[in-house]
């Protein structure tokens, strides 16, 4: 069986569409991954997410480690199982939560030692401890273990973490390389860092290579620094990592944000925003976002949007999920997010037939001037 391959089957300018193959099934790039945080895409069925076409779910090694705890989930036969999930899971390393919780820990070289938010009890995490966490879960892709500081700290701060960053990845290579049986059918993923700086995404690249991963995530982004600036980045940050392996972009993002990183040659997203907003009342549609809470739709008997396919623009009007929304009722969460997967699913779809067909160009023009009115 395929432990990792990626293949690239069409490209149009820096655009790409491919495939991954891996033991648990084939991954269609460009991919969104649906955000499983706690061994749950909130508000749907695991059954309910992959019928709107997503390939792969992304697990958090943070929350796993404290609720239910990775030692837990490996007794209960690893969280393809606990979960029912049978197709590839990427758990990304914690760095990410553990950095933003700023007034909860300590980063020295060795790791960082922080309290957890639910009950207070201290926890200490390494890249070592990293690698075991998301070989107990039994995760398909792993994540090195990184420390994203923000975009707005001084340019030497930046370079001091991108550096101990990149000594991390290579502790994180190790450790997974020691991992055994769950090694030889999972794959490792680095993390490029650098936040807004072409040299220093450079200088992390050139690290990451000589290391040697299965693939390649630009992290550090959508923290904050805006969409012009993140395009910005996203104008070199791929071209310097390797071209015949694929390029993730960590926690991106709202639709024009996903269509703009294709754009600039990036293969793999993940993101809490469709589950999110759906839960708050908000919908994407072909033709912009729609606050379902507002009063214009509470005698609206059309779908959500004519153009989506999903359960939800088939069979309920506006109203009624106004009035779900607007009531508080369950059913309004869950509907909503099935609606913004499927969607978010449906334009990915969108985008890679758009490449194969040698007109992908002309489909981002097309989704703008719909989505963004221009």
């Amino acid at each position: 069986m395929t432990r990792f391959a990626f293949t690239i089957h069409a490209t149009e300018g820096k655009a790409r569409t491919g495939t991954i193959q891996m033991r648990r099934g084939e991954i269609r790039t460009p991919a969104f991954m649906p955000v499983g945080t706690a061994a749950t895409v909130k508000a749907m069925k695991p059954e309910a997410v992959r019928a709107t076409g997503a390939d792969i779910i992304l697990g958090n090694t943070y929350h796993l480690m404290l609720r239910p705890g990775a030692e837990r989930v490996a007794r209960l036969g690893g969280l393809h199982k606990f979960m029912n999930w049978s197709r590839p899971i990427l758990t990304d390393s914690g760095g990410y939560q553990v950095m933003s919780l700023s007034d909860l820990r300590k980063i020295t070289e060795e790791g960082v030692t922080f309290a957890s938010h639910i009950d207070g009890s201290r926890h200490h995490l390494t890249p070592e401890r990293s690698m075991e966490i998301q070989r107990l879960l039994g995760s398909d892709i792993v994540m090195a273990f990184d420390e994203c500081p923000r975009a707005d700290q001084d340019r030497d701060v930046i370079a001091r973490s991108m550096a101990m960053s990149m000594r991390w990845a290579k502790r994180s290579r190790d450790a997974f390389d020691a991992g055994g049986e769950h090694a030889e059918g999972a794959a490792l993923f680095g993390i490029q860092q650098g936040a807004l700086d072409e040299s220093l995404r450079r200088e992390s690249a050139d690290a990451l290579r000589d290391i040697g991963f299965d693939g390649y995530a630009i992290g550090g982004l959508a923290v904050g620094e805006g969409q012009e600036a993140m395009f910005a980045t996203l104008d070199f940050a791929p071209g310097q990592l390797p071209e015949d392996r694929p390029r993730y972009l960590m926690g991106v993002g709202k639709p024009d944000d996903l269509v703009g990183a294709v754009e600039r040659g990036v293969d793999m997203f993940d993101c809490v925003l469709p589950s999110r907003s759906g839960r708050n009342g908000q919908a994407f549609t072909w033709t912009g976002p729609l606050n379902l809470r507002n009063a214009r739709h509470a005698e609206d008997t059309g779908p959500l949007d004519p153009r989506c396919t999903c359960p939800t623009c088939g069979t309920y009007s506006r109203a009624y999920l106004h009035h779900l929304i607007k009531a508080g009722e369950i059913l309004g969460a869950v509907l909503m997010t099935e609606h913004n997967i499927s969607f978010y699913q449906q334009l990915m779809q969108a985008m890679r037939d758009a490449i194969g067909a040698g007109r992908f160009a002309a489909f981002a023009a097309d989704f703008r001037r719909d989505y963004l009115g221009r």
